[in-house]
């Protein structure tokens, strides 16, 4: 299943699938046109002789002139879409790239322009002069309509590019990405549910004791997905314990440990095959399975924006916006074990994901080029007070008051202002009693749960 979801993935990614399947579309409806004008056609011409009357040579040059357009404008198509990915890879970053080369709109416009070049090379091969004259009247007609529709899809197109390329739509697009694969992965957790189990701390004590086989990785490559049913088949049927090296976003090398197994004896070829098929690897990221991977994705644009050389604050401030809106849905949400039992007996230890992870991963390296920077440390500490009102979990509100610290202590260092550094302080003190106090929302739905 993960290969087949890893060969899925990149199809949708790719700029020739989607133009494929319709280029074969037009083969087939061309082909289905001319075979209905070769049984109807004299019905159609009695009805509808302006219409449908076009001659041989009138319908060859007609023909002619729509494929030779449909080329051009395809090329323009391309080159306008290499010029988005140039700007987009240079003012943001590099990582987004693969998020346009999966834009339905790109990939349907490049499939209609191809699609309607290949339709008309078939219907002009069938046209025939001569006394034997044989013009698929439907199908000519059809290819003008075609080529007026695709008027139509070019002028949608450059208003796509034209908005695919602002910053607020590419934020946007990515933390859009991000949230549907946190309500994939993480379900909604009602009230407030207990923590990680610190009594985990015993076994994994007891563990230290068994001996512990290292699996190595058949390639190397960023994991994209794990099949943790099939690694808990496995260590169930192995009677073992699979113990995970490296969680989903993480890279591996090639016989490197990719995960390790408590075993009397050395795993097989069998059993070390069967645990790299549980494992989806590619050479890139992909955040369907991996949500740090989108927040990745907008810290760098973040980085780019504060950067010396840009200086663009008013991106930075979006990035974090988007940022606070992906954390805040992460805020209320029932995270995956990280130990997975067959009834009473671990089997798989697990790397997942935390929320103070992904909180980590939002702001610290943010909060590092804001240095001096009133706007984005005003609005990371907003960030902080919004999240802080839609969760209880002592663990998330301990690792929001570290770094509500952390800002204060950038502050203190790198705010010469006094005004500036007194509006700080009136935030900060704001925060830290939001944090301190009990989130109302949080208790209604407690209460409603």
């Amino acid at each position: 299943m993960n290969k087949l979801r890893q060969i899925w993935g990149d199809l949708r990614s790719s700029f020739w699938f989607m133009p494929s399947l319709m280029v074969l579309g037009s083969v087939v409806l061309a082909t289905a046109l001319t075979e209905a004008d070769s049984a109807w056609s004299d019905r159609w011409l009695t009805r509808w002789p302006r219409l449908f009357g076009a001659g041989a040579e009138g319908a060859r040059q007609m023909l002619s002139t729509l494929a030779g357009s449909m080329m051009t404008v395809m090329g323009i198509t391309f080159s306008m879409t290499l010029l988005a990915l140039a700007l987009a890879s240079g003012q943001y970053t590099s990582r987004i790239l693969r998020n346009f080369m999966r834009s339905r709109v790109t990939q349907v416009t490049l499939g209609i322009f191809a699609g309607i070049f290949v339709y008309c090379l078939i219907v002009l091969r069938s046209i025939r002069g001569g006394e034997a004259e044989f013009v698929p009247s439907l199908a000519v007609f059809f290819a003008f309509f075609m080529a007026l529709g695709g008027v139509v899809i070019l002028i949608y197109f450059i208003h796509h590019i034209a908005s695919s390329i602002q910053a607020s739509s590419i934020i946007a697009s990515v933390a859009q990405e991000t949230i549907a694969a946190i309500d994939r992965l993480f379900p909604e957790k009602p009230g407030h549910g207990p923590d990680e189990d610190e009594s985990q701390d015993q076994v994994l004590q007891s563990l230290d004791k068994r001996t512990w086989y290292a699996v190595p990785a058949a390639v190397s490559g960023y994991i994209q997905s794990v099949d943790h049913d099939a690694l808990l088949g496995l260590a169930r049927n192995s009677k073992t314990i699979v113990r995970m090296e490296h969680g989903v976003g993480a890279f591996v090398v090639q016989d490197a440990a990719l995960a390790s197994l408590a075993l009397t004896y050395p795993p097989d070829q069998e059993m070390i095959a069967a645990l790299n098929k549980a494992y989806s690897i590619s050479r890139h990221r992909t955040v369907e399975q991996d949500p740090s991977f989108g927040i990745r994705q907008i810290v760098d644009m973040a980085l780019k924006a504060l950067s010396p050389g840009v200086n663009d604050t008013s991106t930075a401030v979006m990035c974090v916006d988007y940022l606070t809106v992906i954390l805040a849905r992460l805020a209320c949400r029932q995270f995956p074990p990280s130990h997975y039992y067959d009834g009473e007996a671990l089997r798989v230890i697990s790397i997942v994901p935390t929320f103070e992870g992904l909180l980590a991963e939002s702001f610290d390296q943010i909060r590092r080029s804001a240095e001096g920077n009133v706007s984005i440390m005003a609005r990371m500490l907003g960030a902080i007070d919004t999240i802080a009102s839609l969760t209880v979990s002592p663990c998330h509100r301990r690792a929001l008051k570290e770094q509500v610290q952390l800002i204060a202590e950038l502050a203190d260092h790198s705010i010469a202002s006094t005004h500036d550094r007194a509006r700080i302080e009136r935030r900060l003190m704001e925060v830290r009693e939001a944090l301190e106090a009990w989130p109302a929302l949080c208790a209604g739905k407690a209460q409603a749960n």
